[in-house]
């Protein structure tokens, strides 16, 4: 192995150091299963269950996925949906611990993306990774739910929610379920914490400038994550000088190691070729649905 430069130590030290990772338990080995092709909500399957009958186990990951920890520790995570501090308002159906899961290729890839990032003095940060079928349905019923527009004014406040489906916000099926695609930014290192989001809280528009929005520690990328806004396609000619820097700088590292963005996303991206082109699975994040050790 080569000896690695004092200031690539200093840099992986730093970002590993800021974010220490808290342990898991170690997940029980388990047989790979035939991923589901739908969901619902937490506990949904046991309730169609008889009283007496044992409660199905939580289908698990094939073993081509990984935490991504497991890969590169040193890249933050801010795992949104696990958080009420989304577009909905609540933790996400699916989401029972805030760790990122990907097929190992886009894990390893991200790993090649932050080396070279972090000699530039920058470290990734992940949003969101798979996503499992259960919580895209959650997306979609809140969705259908035109009363319920409590966040309304941070993530979509030029968006009228009855077009959400018809705009492409919102859709019945998700490449993140497929379990290479990844919403993710760039921080400057040292990394400075975020603070967390309080429910109820004043919330301001996604597309504000920086010192008005939701406080982020990644740099400014001309709207926050999640804003459903054509202010957030990667190139929109609106977005210039350091936003679109940034925004170039993001798509430029990701497209060396083969993740594609979606143009209508700056945050979004896949690995291609995916392991998994046409199967969407629904076990839960967690490090439990895995099928070996981290």
């Amino acid at each position: 192995m080569k000896r690695l430069s004092s200031r690539w130590r200093c840099l992986a030290v730093t970002a590993a150091a800021l974010f220490a990772v808290t342990a898991a338990p170690t997940p029980a080995p388990a047989q790979p299963t035939q991923p589901a092709q739908s969901g619902g909500p937490e506990g949904d399957a046991s309730a169609r269950h008889s009283p007496g009958d044992a409660t199905p186990p939580a289908p698990k990951a094939p073993p081509e996925f990984v935490a991504l920890r497991s890969v590169d520790p040193t890249i933050l995570q801010e795992m949104r949906y696990f958080t009420p501090h989304n577009f909905v308002g609540e933790r996400i159906d699916g989401y029972r611990q805030p760790v990122c899961l990907l097929t190992r290729p886009a894990a390893r890839a991200l790993h090649a993306a932050q080396r070279k990032l972090l000699r530039q003095g920058y470290t990734l940060k992940v949003y969101d990774c798979y996503r499992p079928q259960r919580a895209v349905d959650h997306f979609v019923r809140w969705a259908k739910d035109l009363d319920d527009e409590r966040m309304k004014r941070e993530f979509y406040p030029r968006v009228d929610k009855s077009r959400l489906f018809e705009d492409g916000y919102i859709a019945e099926k998700s490449g993140h379920s497929r379990g290479s695609t990844v919403d993710l930014t760039i921080v400057r290192l040292p990394a400075k914490p975020t603070r967390p989001y309080f429910p109820g809280e004043p919330l301001t528009h996604c597309y504000a400038p920086r010192s008005e929005r939701f406080p982020d520690n990644s740099v400014d990328m001309g709207t926050g994550y999640d804003c459903f806004d054509t202010l957030s396609h990667t190139d929109d000619p609106r977005v210039q000088g350091k936003q679109r820097a940034h925004r170039q700088l993001l798509k430029e590292s990701l497209a060396q190691v083969g993740l594609v963005n979606l143009p209508e996303e700056w945050w979004h991206y896949t690995y291609k070729p995916e392991p998994f082109p046409d199967t969407y699975f629904d076990f839960p994040v967690s490090y439990g649905s895995l099928s070996s050790p981290r």
